[in-house]
């Protein structure tokens, strides 16, 4: 099989447990480090799947390695090559194939509960999972590009995921471990402080002190999301 290409963009925001998930079912994967330079690759055919991470970046700043992720997307897309998004991931899928990324009207950092549209295509990603808590860390949200199905929604955030067939994009960070949630509240704390106010912002007292009630149901979350993912996946 084609190694699955991981693409980080930002140092702290890496794929997790995603990882670990890949790695114990002996899948082979390549992270690309876009953050550290590495050069975005020009067609996605070396893989059999592409997935992007988050970062604190917005898709609108003009970064150099913007355009070239979004024309990789498009090609995986054109190729039935899966794509996988997370957070600024799943921005970066909207705007390359012709969604919007705009601010949110609330900013979302901690635990927060996501419920699932009524679909066919919610049935076939989540299962009988109505509604769970997620982990957020976002001040943008992504509109769904032309043929995508809604499938998750939070409270302050209407699209919160959506499916395109075999592809995957998720406005929420199912990837994360204990190890990056402390991380990022440590780096964070000065973006938490300054946003308390906001209805959809917790204390890091609170995301930690959640942290041991929701963090495994989370990740059994991303099983069965990942899981189903990968059976869109090239075997060549």
């Amino acid at each position: 099989m084609k190694p699955i290409s991981i693409y980080r963009l930002s140092p702290s925001e890496g794929a997790g447990y995603l990882i670990q998930f890949l790695t114990a079912r002996q899948i082979p994967w390549q992270l690309i480090c876009i953050d550290a330079g590495e050069a975005v690759p020009h067609n996605a055919s070396p893989f059999s799947g592409l997935v992007f991470m988050g970062g604190p970046m917005s898709v609108n700043d003009q970064l150099p390695w913007i355009d070239p992720v979004l024309s990789l997307i498009r090609d995986a897309v054109s190729r039935d090559i899966p794509v996988l998004g997370h957070c600024l991931g799943g921005q970066l899928m909207s705007r390359a194939l012709g969604g919007r990324v705009t601010k949110n009207e609330v900013k979302e950092i901690g635990w927060g509960e996501v419920t699932t549209s009524d679909n066919a295509e919610a049935l076939a990603w989540f299962g009988e999972v109505k509604s769970t808590v997620v982990f957020h860390w976002h001040g943008e949200t992504f509109s769904l590009p032309e043929g995508a199905t809604h499938m998750i929604s939070s409270k302050y955030c209407m699209n919160q995921g959506y499916a395109l067939g075999k592809h995957l994009a998720l406005q929420c960070h199912v990837e994360m471990t204990e190890v990056m949630i402390r991380e990022w509240c440590k780096i964070g704390a000065g973006e938490i402080s300054q946003n308390q106010k906001s209805p959809g912002v917790q204390s890091v007292t609170t995301i930690l002190s959640q942290m041991p009630q929701y963090l495994l149901s989370m990740q059994s979350l991303a099983d069965k999301l990942y899981t189903k993912w990968l059976a869109g996946l090239h075997s060549v």
